[in-house]
């Protein structure tokens, strides 16, 4: 038997009529192409405008908020940032209970833990993170649809070319043309808003955290954290365990709803193909894959909140380093560094390759179950609409045949009628039915996978709720310090003074005392010299003067803190990030320093008294950027800090 299909040549002035189109298209995406960026290169900012933001870096608004001045590819970008009030973490605290050795799986704790995130990722449902999981919840709603399509397409096309039908196969090779454009398009908008929901959740995480981690007086919790709260890498947690847990959420998000929702769809769709038998028999399937797999499925959440820890203490070893490289050099210390270092990274390394190790197997399972086993499944529910069938024929007429029909005359007499040409196609019909369930199956078999690889990523996703969980009730649960005695009587501000009467002075989280039962009295103009061997308490008294201990005892009554009270200079110098002014301004920021009305010569008067007036001219002007612990020497990083005290006072 031969097919012959002649071909339809586009008509010439349908072929002109698409030059012409395609030739609009491109002068006007050229044109617009040239609008843009010619109204880009009107917005670009100065050089002294990216200098001014970068040193400004943010102005305030009269709400209380703040807008960052990002400088970005030659323009400034303005990004409005809320601090979150006191009353939301007072209201999230009680979702923050603490949990003492949990580990990680998939139970009602981990749902409880990822309840009380989810309500700080999605803090109300007009949010703008909600409007994107809906966005991307249409998409993946699509996909599925198209995927339905373009099966019943296939099939369409298969049973046009078995039958011959030419003007059927190229309607048909039309349509799976134009599928194709949604279809592209969806799937790179379903990897699009994954990402970005990805990058919203972290940014509003990040600024939750930022926000109750960088907190003030009395709370001071980036301070005490560590020691108080007994948690450690905590610059691990905020960058590296934010980003994976929002990276690992929005993926599980689209890897648990796609698939489940393709099952749904897929199986509805086959069932009526199948019959009651076959739809019995796929539900069957279903669940002997997930008990198969269940039953071998490792621990992957304790394994990632393991692997996440011992990356923390790496990453924590090679950062000391680097901040302690000064001290690490006078000793000569770079060998015995470098053994600690190897030996943290043989632990993380070890952990890993025993992770691999243990997927061997997992994985080796999954696929057989998933691939093979699923595919066999496949074929055997496919034959059954064909084997089972009460009726069945097999003739392949490929040319129109007349049919006859019996037919009884009101008298009785017999006559045979010519019908209308049938066409007997029901190979045809089956193979669109073949093909078209096969591609169900496949698909079928492909949403089946992903969900079952969904289960492993929700277990890691569990181990990354932990860790996220640990940080944040960690830090809610830290008490605030208790606050001083401030003097509020007229004559009391008049006269201010530091008076510690019957405190002890102890370590947080220790109950032997370094100091027990300090009395003293510091007034305006009196100099006071504590002195005694090391570890005596000497520096701790500070602290507790500072606020930064609490003391055990009577209240501690001093002026309030910061520049109207009492400023406590650091036993350690501490440079901050940026300009030469910002480094001498500091704690202040740049809007803070313009709003007190003070100029560049009210800090030269102060930097003369502690004799580093030389500073600005010797390192190139106010606005230089350096690394400057490594600038500058002992002396005058112990004299700037002199010189903070003494400007917050004076200024």
């Amino acid at each position: 038997m031969a097919i012959s299909l002649s071909p339809r040549h586009m008509h010439p002035s349908a072929q002109k009529s698409l030059l012409v189109l395609v030739a609009t298209l491109v002068l006007i995406r050229g044109r617009l192409s040239s609008k843009i960026l010619s109204s880009l290169d009107k917005q670009r900012a100065s050089e002294s405008d990216l200098d001014q933001a970068q040193q400004q870096l943010y102005y305030e608004e009269q709400d209380g908020s703040r807008t960052l001045l990002v400088p970005f590819q030659g323009r400034i970008s303005k990004v409005r940032i809320e601090p979150v009030s006191p009353d939301t973490f007072a209201k999230h605290a009680k979702h923050f209970p603490l949990v003492h050795d949990q580990r990680p799986g998939v139970d009602k704790n981990f749902l409880k833990q990822l309840a009380a995130i989810l309500r700080i990722v999605f803090p109300s449902w007009y949010s703008k993170e909600v409007w994107i999981v809906a966005l991307h919840s249409t998409f993946l709603v699509l996909r599925t649809v198209l995927s339905v399509g373009v099966a019943r397409l296939d099939g369409k096309i298969v049973r046009s070319l078995v039958s011959a039908d030419g003007k059927g196969f190229l309607r048909g090779l039309g349509l799976w043309f134009a599928l194709a454009v949604p279809s592209t398009y969806t799937n790179s908008m379903i990897r699009h808003l994954q990402s970005k929901l990805s990058l919203h959740m972290r940014t509003r995480l990040t600024r939750y955290t930022h926000d109750l981690y960088l907190s003030s007086a009395p709370d001071l919790r980036y301070y005490r954290v560590g020691q108080e709260g007994g948690l450690e890498g905590v610059d691990h947690f905020i960058t590296t365990d934010i980003a994976s847990f929002c990276e690992s959420l929005a993926a599980l998000y689209g890897n648990l709803m796609k698939p489940s929702l393709d099952m749904f769809i897929f199986t509805a769709q086959l069932s009526r193909s199948l019959g009651f038998a076959g739809t019995v028999l796929l539900f069957g399937n279903y669940f002997a894959t997930a008990s198969i797999l269940r039953a071998v499925t490792p621990a992957f959440g304790r394994l990632a909140a393991v692997e996440a820890r011992l990356e923390g203490e790496y990453r924590a070893g090679v950062a000391r380093v680097g901040r302690e490289a000064e001290e690490v050099a006078f000793y000569n210390g770079g060998l015995r560094e470098k053994h600690i270092l190897w030996r943290a990274y043989l632990r993380l390394i070890k952990h890993v390759n025993s992770i691999y190790k243990i997927r061997i197997a997992y994985e080796w399972t999954e696929d057989y179950v998933i691939k093979y086993l699923w595919s066999a499944a496949g074929y055997c529910l496919i034959s059954i609409p064909v084997l089972l069938s009460k009726r069945r024929t097999i003739g392949v007429q490929t040319e129109p045949h007349p049919s006859s029909i019996t037919a009884t005359a009101s008298g009785g007499s017999t006559f045979i009628k010519e019908s209308e040409n049938v066409v007997d196609d029901a190979v045809a019909k089956r193979t669109e039915d073949y093909i078209s369930n096969r591609r169900l199956l496949i698909s079928l078999a492909d949403a089946g996978g992903r969900l079952m690889y969904a289960y492993k990523d929700l277990l890691e996703l569990a181990g990354l709720t932990t860790r996220m969980y640990t940080l944040l009730s960690t830090l809610h649960n830290l008490p605030p310090l208790p606050d001083f005695n401030y003097p509020d009587r007229v004559e009391e501000k008049a006269n201010p003074k530091i008076a510690i009467n019957d405190v002890d002075i102890r370590p947080p989280n220790n109950d032997e005392p370094l100091v027990d039962s300090l009395r003293l009295v510091i007034r305006p103009g009196e100099h006071v010299m504590i002195t005694g061997p090391n570890g005596v308490g000497k520096t701790a008294i500070a602290r507790v003067l500072a606020g930064l201990w609490a003391g055990d005892g009577n209240v501690i009554e001093r002026p309030e803190r910061g520049v109207k009270g009492v400023f406590v200079v650091p036993q350690r110098a501490y440079m901050v990030a940026g300009t030469l002014l910002d480094q001498i301004i500091y704690p202040h920021s740049y809007p803070q320093y313009l709003k007190s009305g003070k100029t560049i010569e009210d800090l030269m008067e102060i930097l003369k008294v502690v004799h580093l007036e030389y500073l600005p001219d010797r390192e190139g002007g106010w606005s230089t950027r350096k690394e400057w612990r490594d600038v500058l020497s002992g002396g005058e990083k112990q004299r700037v800090c002199l010189y903070s005290g003494t400007r917050n006072i004076r200024l």
